[in-house]
């Protein structure tokens, strides 16, 4: 299992990782298949998943915060390039990335970290509790469907000005790249329903996970 890519970014001292934060209620293909691609678009070393506990900008997820973990790691088991990281679930209050960003770079100081943000997320990101401390942090990838027209806010474009690239050096924080990642069309919120409705969620998400629902009952 390869930790670069042949259009990845130039390398750099340290381990380059990404950071790719979510309710994962459940974690499904669509989640695995962008923070794949962002690892070798980017050439990261590693991308970790982070459950979080407490939402601040969506729905707060139904299942358990222990059973939303069980399932990820039930998803990534066996892969070295893929890592559940349950910080945020052990910390109290509501999920930050900033904070976030803060416990890793004290359990990683040489480390280049790079956020992994959909469009839809990154469009809210200058609502976000402290944008340029993110950006002091870490570097931001925003993993973009094909043909989505770039955000129009205003304040975001402040935040966008002097920051975007095409390319990211690692050995930096605060650049912005766009990248167009494979999309597929499943959404969390739709295998629910499909499981409250005693349809099959079969090839959405992975079989380990999906063992995982059925032998609990969940979203039933």
């Amino acid at each position: 299992m390869g930790t670069s890519a042949p259009e990845g970014d130039s390398p750099a001292e340290g381990r380059r990782i990404g950071v790719f934060g979510g309710t994962f209620d459940p974690v499904h293909n669509g989640h695995l298949r962008i923070a794949l691609d962002a690892r070798e678009i980017l050439g990261l070393d590693e991308v970790r998943l982070i459950p979080l506990a407490h939402a601040v900008h969506r729905d707060q997820p139904e299942t358990p915060a222990a059973m939303r973990l069980q399932m990820l790691q039930a998803a990534v088991a066996g892969r070295t390039d893929l890592i559940c990281d349950d910080r945020e679930l052990r910390r109290k209050g509501p999920s930050y990335t900033i904070e976030t960003l803060e416990s890793l770079r004290r359990d990683l100081p040489t480390a280049s970290l790079c956020l992994l943000l959909g469009d839809d997320a990154f469009n809210g990101f200058a609502n976000w509790r402290d944008p340029v401390g993110i950006l002091a942090l870490a570097n931001i990838a925003v993993l973009q469907r094909p043909g989505r027209p770039l955000p129009r806010d205003p304040e975001l474009d402040k935040i966008l000005t002097g920051r975007t690239v095409t390319r990211l050096d690692p050995a930096r924080s605060g650049q912005i790249r766009f990248c167009p990642v494979t999309q597929l069309d499943i959404a969390s919120s739709d295998i629910r329903q499909r499981l409250a409705a005693g349809r099959s969620a079969d090839y959405l998400l992975p079989a380990s996970v999906l063992d995982l629902i059925e032998r609990h009952q969940l979203y039933r």
